[in-house]
């Protein structure tokens, strides 16, 4: 298990140290044996060393989870997909915000978060619910 916190320099940032946003939710923190990275960008591989973690233990499957689905879920899974790696996308362990675009017209969470997973299926993973993947998984 490898997690990923999104850490900002910007003291005004959600993900500062010092801002509630960078603390790990309780149901995701992390057990003492449990790998942490931390980014800077959106993407999980981008000045980190998840890449090279990855492939010098050998791990060529990835299972992605997180938020937002539309920016550094998004990211990560096409970068996983162009690096080569077996990428699985976890449909309901992952979420989106509302977002307006630059027509002031206003998306609902949903309809964003439904629309960044079809851009990332079967192009750079295989977007799944946590059930099917477990389903999956058993029948290897």
């Amino acid at each position: 298990m490898i997690h990923i916190q999104h850490t900002s320099d910007q003291p005004h940032s959600l993900f500062h140290p010092a801002n509630e946003g960078h603390s790990f939710k309780e149901m995701v923190k992390p057990l003492d044996e449990e790998i942490i990275i931390q980014k800077k960008v959106n993407s999980s591989f981008i000045g980190t060393s998840l890449e090279e973690q990855l492939r010098s233990n050998q791990i060529d499957t990835v299972v992605i989870t997180g938020l937002t689905t539309p920016h550094c879920v998004s990211t990560t899974t096409r970068m996983s997909g162009n690096l080569g790696f077996d990428t699985y996308l976890i449909s309901d362990a992952t979420a989106a915000f509302g977002l307006t675009d630059q027509n002031d017209t206003y998306y609902d969470p949903d309809t964003i978060h439904r629309l960044s997973l079809a851009t990332l299926h079967e192009e750079f993973a295989a977007v799944m619910t946590t059930e099917q993947l477990i389903s999956d998984w058993m029948e290897k």
